[in-house]
């Protein structure tokens, strides 16, 4: 069996689409529809089905995955055995993060990772959403929920906490509700619940079960930068808002936790470049794991 096909086999699968996959691997589209095909007649069996809207897995390709991936863990962990990558750390890791944590923590230490392996490219990919591993959208993810399903290695970062936070001039103008009853006199900032990635981050509720948010934003950052602007009291990320002095806590309300996973497929495992970034990670975090706790400005 040809690696060659197989890895244009895992790019169909991963891309669903052939012009996906051609523009993933920077082949021709009829080189890779060609290769796909002479895979298929050498099995003797369709591992697509091809529709409208592109490439579909049929049974047999869904059987053809699991080897297929085998196979590419395989091919991967002896590249970085035989090329002794483990002697310099290089290519290319892509880490997928909620922005609040990809842009507010993150970020602005990933500095040092590029200093320590000067040959290493990272991608920050911090938006609002979720990545599929399988899929190769990400090589590592930051999820707030442990995954479930896949063959995906999860390990736990951190908890943290989310309160009620007013900016000053609110405060000052409006005063800050004494209970839970009394927030729905206030203006609301909140996040588009249609739009939430996972039921972990549905959490408007546990705070009033009348959450009426009048003022709705996708992204944490912007939800953050709402409420810093006057525009009400808003559900923050308690880690974020602590460096901003101009936001005050609503204490009469008790914050919630939620915990931070690192996550990655396990066909990554054993390569230098992911364990290099894993470890960064997982000891920058460790080393700063009371800034996600909850403060005593931050309980009721």
């Amino acid at each position: 069996m040809n690696w060659d096909d197989v890895r244009i086999f895992l790019a169909v699968a991963r891309a669903g689409q052939i012009l996906g996959a051609a523009r993933r691997l920077d082949l021709n589209h009829a080189t890779v529809s060609r290769r796909a095909a002479g895979l298929e007649e050498a099995f003797g069996t369709k591992l697509f089905r091809r529709t409208t809207s592109g490439s579909e897995l049929t049974p047999a390709g869904e059987r053809f995955l699991a080897i297929a991936e085998r196979i590419e863990a395989e091919m991967l962990g002896a590249r970085s055995e035989v090329a002794g990558e483990g002697e310099t750390v290089s290519g290319t890791v892509r880490i997928g993060a909620p922005d609040g944590f990809g842009v507010a923590f993150l970020a602005p230490r990933l500095g040092r990772l590029a200093e320590l392996h000067p040959d290493l490219t990272v991608q920050l990919v911090p938006v609002p959403r979720s990545f599929s591993l399988s899929r190769r959208e990400a090589d590592l993810a930051i999820t707030t929920e442990r995954p479930t399903e896949g063959r995906l290695v999860a390990a736990k970062l951190v908890d943290y906490t989310l309160g009620l936070y007013a900016s000053r001039a609110y405060a000052d103008a409006h005063g800050l509700p004494q209970s839970r009853q009394e927030l729905s006199r206030h203006r609301l900032v909140g996040y588009v619940p249609d739009l939430v990635i996972n039921p972990s981050l549905d959490y408007a509720a546990e705070f009033a079960p009348d959450w009426n948010a009048r003022f709705a934003i996708s992204s944490a950052l912007g939800q953050t930068a709402a409420v810093r602007a006057g525009a009400g009291i808003g559900i923050l990320h308690a880690f974020i808002a602590r460096s901003m002095p101009d936001l005050v806590p609503v204490t009469s309300i008790p914050p919630i936790r939620r915990a931070y996973w690192l996550v990655y497929h396990e066909s990554m495992r054993g390569l230098s470049r992911i364990a290099a970034v894993t470890d960064f990670i997982s000891k920058a975090v460790e080393n700063e794991k009371t800034l996600f706790g909850a403060g005593s400005a931050d309980q009721a």
